[in-house]
């Protein structure tokens, strides 16, 4: 089946934003999730986001080939792994029993939204503090410098107060096992030394927020995510603004409902569908490795080039003009090609309708092959490492390979019909392409009068 005749593959979506505003996020995902939100990128309906993340794609476009492109292309694997975790952690929160669901309460909308003004509110005042100590720098109503601890101003050095009206000091409790439990207006928050515990317990504290129930279902799971994932030092820090990483804290701090997380996939979910999703589209409908498109590209323009240098011979000869129409093949086939290789397809993997294995994939089968499942399996591990593959073996061995063979790499038949459909629809708008500017061409130097020059 082949598409229109107009179709244009996705353009490349830049994903170098800091951050995105949470009230645009919102509507742009309630209406990616409500409508096709594919058809704008040029992406058929059987190549949908929501497709692929359910299974229903075949390689090179399943999640296995998206988390690979998220990890070595994009380097934004862990907006991914969040999403998936977040959506199974929804599914195994609302089965649990009511009684436990009770413990962990609903954030709910107005909750985030008092939130979000109480952050502007605070933030406003600083920015107002800071512009009048500047305005009176220098005056004799400048403040004198004060001594300031990690509490705040504190000129009799005592010990910072909880908000239950004691001592800090007293609020760490011996314990038996010789760790501190730290315990604030009822909750408790158990420091076992575990460096997921530290950054969660510091990332509260950056905020400001009350240490959690430890009660709440999944409480221990919530503070692995928090660590990993919104905590600023996190291995697999996601792309969030200061407020919504203050947001998202002071909610968790409160409960472990999937509602505190809103604000948090709401921007993970714009990147994945408007970024990540339209670039894996574009990058899969190249049926090549670079330096393949680059040998296409060359033997296009040498077809070119070849093709102008026979017509402009025979017309300057006494040849018939018969003889220059043969100059159309040449020029159908280089800018056909040249055309295809401009879109990331080579038309001879086209013909067969075959694809080189990706680099990491080449060396699945060698002596290393445990390591690279390892390495997959720990790009699906919510609570896996850092994203990062530098060390994997197979850079070297790949940047070893010489040219030569990377233009002719294995190559692998591609299952997924809707990206056969659309890699068709390339190569006739190629042809077309290239016989409407070829034929121009050929008509030109047929309408030249004989050189006869020899």
């Amino acid at each position: 089946m082949v598409l229109s005749l107009n179709y244009r593959r996705p353009a490349h979506v830049d994903s170098s934003r800091t951050s995105i505003n949470t009230e645009k996020t919102e509507q742009s995902t309630g209406e990616s999730v409500s409508s096709a939100s594919s058809c704008p990128y040029g992406i058929p309906e059987a190549l949908s986001f929501e497709k692929i993340i359910s299974g229903g794609t075949c390689p090179p476009v399943s999640t296995r080939e998206f988390m690979d492109f998220l990890v070595y292309i994009e380097h934004d694997a862990e907006n991914l792994q969040f999403y998936l975790w977040y959506k199974d952690y929804v599914k195994r929160f609302f089965q649990l029993p009511e009684s436990d669901q009770a413990l962990a309460p609903e954030w709910t909308v107005q909750q985030a939204t008092a939130e979000r003004h109480a952050q502007e509110k605070e933030k406003k005042e600083k920015k107002l503090t800071t512009d009048t100590a500047a305005h009176l720098k220098g005056t004799d109503f400048e403040s004198p410098p004060k001594a300031t601890t990690e509490a705040g101003y504190n000129p009799f050095n005592t010990p910072p107060r909880t908000p239950n009206g004691g001592d800090y000091a007293s609020s760490l409790a011996p314990s038996t096992n010789g760790t501190a439990v730290y315990s604030e207006q009822g909750s408790t928050l158990r420091s076992n030394g575990t460096d997921h515990t530290k950054k969660t317990a510091n990332a509260f504290d950056a905020v400001d927020a009350l240490q959690p129930f430890t009660v709440q279902p999944f409480r221990e799971e919530i503070s692995r995510i928090i660590a990993l994932y919104i905590a600023e030092d996190g291995s697999r820090m996601l792309n969030l603004s200061a407020r919504e990483r203050t947001t998202v804290l002071k909610a968790l701090s409160v409960t472990t409902h999937p509602s505190a997380l809103r604000d948090v996939i709401a921007t993970v979910e714009w990147t994945l569908r408007h970024q990540a999703h339209p670039n894996f589209i574009r990058w899969t409908i190249c049926n090549g490795n670079p330096p393949r498109q680059m040998f296409a590209r060359g033997l296009g323009v040498f077809g070119i080039i070849g093709g102008l240098v026979y017509g402009v011979v025979i017309t300057l000869s006494s040849a018939s003009r018969g003889w220059r129409a043969l100059a159309f093949l040449a020029f159908l086939i280089g800018i056909s090609t040249l055309f295809a290789a401009w879109k990331g397809m080579c038309v001879v993997l086209h013909g067969m309708h075959h694809r080189h294995l990706r680099p990491w994939e080449l060396f699945a089968e060698s002596n290393d092959a445990q390591s690279e499942i390892d390495l997959k399996k720990n790009s699906f591990d919510s609570f896996g490492t850092k994203n990062s593959y530098e060390d994997e073996p197979w850079i070297a061995k790949y940047d070893h390979r010489n040219v030569i063979r990377k233009i002719f790499d294995r190559e692998v038949w591609i299952q997924e019909p809707a990206l056969r459909s659309i890699q068709d629809t390339i190569f006739i708008q190629a042809i077309l392409t290239g016989v409407i500017i070829g034929g121009i061409l050929t008509a030109i130097f047929l309408a030249v009068p004989k050189g006869n020059f020899f």
